[in-house]
């Protein structure tokens, strides 16, 4: 299967248009970016929570000690 060429693409522009209308294309557009977006992140095996396990907690913060010299 070969690549939409230019006049593909422009078709599906204008239909777009003529369903969703000017007002609301920037909304569908970027609700279609953040699912493929998702979705690329999801094939590639990443999670959005994988750096972080829940049931770790976080290590305790050191204190700075400043000490007065005589």
């Amino acid at each position: 299967m070969r690549p939409p060429g230019p006049l593909e693409i422009v078709l599906i522009i204008v239909i777009l248009v003529i369903v969703f209308g000017v007002g609301k294309l920037p909304q569908v557009t970027e609700f279609i970016g953040r699912g493929l977006g998702k979705a690329a992140g999801t094939l590639r095996g990443k999670n959005e929570n994988e750096n972080r396990d829940d049931n770790q907690e976080d290590p305790p913060k050191k204190k700075k000690v400043i000490r007065k010299l005589d």
